[in-house]
């Protein structure tokens, strides 16, 4: 069963830097999309950006030009990597593949 599990979440100032990490573990991770969601406080689940197995890639407004997703099919991992970070970049950030959910990691923008 595929199962995805992001890591990386921290305090990081305005400005900073961050990478994810969503290693999958079961499934055909070569095969599948992977997507990062955020969920900032108060509000509802969004979507951030997107890589398929050909490596296309999608991007939210919000976040091009700062962002950007990257895989690694011999670690079975997918990576975001976020620069200038805003305070409006404060969520939980979650993993997903095939309809599968991980448990989210925190990324708190703060001056």
């Amino acid at each position: 069963q595929v199962q995805p599990v992001e890591s990386g979440g921290d305090l990081v100032q305005i400005g900073g830097s961050l990478t994810l990490s969503c290693v999958v573990s079961g499934g055909m991770f070569p095969i599948d999309t992977i997507d990062w969601y955020r969920q900032p406080p108060g509000k509802q689940r969004e979507f951030v950006a997107k890589i398929t197995p050909t490596e296309f890639t999608r991007y939210a407004d919000s976040v091009k030009g700062r962002f950007t997703i990257s895989r690694d099919n011999a670690k079975n991992t997918a990576y975001l990597q976020m620069t200038n970070l805003k305070r409006e970049d404060t969520a939980v950030y979650y993993c997903n593949t095939t309809d599968v959910w991980g448990q989210g990691t925190r990324v708190t923008v703060s001056s």
